[in-house]
């Protein structure tokens, strides 16, 4: 099995990671644990696994330049990411959520073409303004859809802010992590990560009652901090080494399916017309920004 199979592999195996956490964080928050302080668990954790990690691994230091590169990667990546991920779906549905994260790879290329100067065919342009158009209806009419939701509206947005930052961090992380090992990169990922999110979540991670909490929500917490934290981050990262960001990227419009499946099997969620034409229009507008991709030697 060649390098890029794997890769392919690596990066199925979080999208799936990730489609079910939709349902899974929404089971935690915000009764048991509110959205700040599961993020704060959730980086807390990853920073002692891949520091733990780090000890056993030789590598070349990071270099005085590249900590500032890591540092803003970790800003998206980590801080903004989570911050609105978690506290968007916590205010929408798991299945609004998925949707809404299937922008990523039109933002991945909007950022590529600032960054790297890239001509945006007219293709693609069309992808982009379909794909918003399905954006824009999911946030401003998802609120009158049914689900368990205290402000779709919000949400939606927020979780859109947080794809946005995402695939910003995809193009960011793309040239550290060929030059370091990826336990290397990610230790001080989440450590600067950490830092940023400290000040946001220690009130509600200090108000967590770990008594009365039942057994089925720690281990979803334990599944949040190990695999959607740990896991999807390595994987994702070696997909990224072997893979083009907005190949990477690409393999969020998943998610959408693996939520949709996961949420209507345990009854946290239900279709309705106005998530469904939205899906639609995002997945046209992704398909059309991402058509060559397949094409691609990566």
């Amino acid at each position: 099995m060649n390098q890029r199979t794997l890769a392919l592999i690596a990066v199925s195996i979080a999208t799936l990671i990730y489609g079910i956490t939709f349902t899974i964080a929404k089971d935690i928050m915000p009764n048991y644990v509110k959205p700040f302080g599961l993020i704060l668990l959730r980086v807390s954790g990853a920073v002692l696994v891949f520091w733990t990690a780090g000890i056993f691994i030789k590598s070349k230091k990071i270099e005085r330049k590249d900590f500032k590169s890591m540092a803003i990667a970790a800003l998206f990546g980590v801080a903004l990411n989570m911050l609105c991920y978690f506290q968007g779906l916590n205010l929408t549905t798991p299945i609004s959520a998925s949707v809404m994260m299937v922008t990523t790879p039109i933002i991945v290329l909007i950022v590529s073409s600032f960054m790297y100067k890239e001509k945006i065919i007219p293709r693609k342009i069309l992808g982009i303004v379909v794909g918003l158009i399905g954006t824009i209806v999911l946030i401003i009419y998802g609120n009158k859809a049914n689900g368990n939701a205290s402000n779709r509206m919000l949400g939606n947005f927020l979780v859109f802010i947080n794809a946005a930052s995402y695939g910003i961090y995809l193009i960011l992380a793309k040239k550290l992590i060929h030059k370091y090992h990826p336990i290397v990169f990610v230790k001080w990922f989440y450590l600067f990560g950490l830092i940023y999110v400290l000040p946001f979540g220690f009130l509600d991670l200090i108000e967590v009652d770990w008594a009365t909490m039942p057994t089925d929500i720690l281990l979803k917490v334990g599944f949040i901090i190990l695999f959607t934290t740990c896991i999807t981050y390595l994987f994702n990262l070696f997909g990224l080494k072997k893979l083009k960001p907005t190949t990477v990227s690409v393999f969020i419009y998943l998610q959408p399916v693996v939520a949709t499946i996961y949420a209507l099997m345990v009854g946290s969620d239900a279709l309705n017309l106005i998530k469904i034409g939205s899906t639609i229009l995002i997945f046209t507008g992704v398909y059309l920004v991402t058509k060559q991709v397949e094409n691609s030697t990566k």
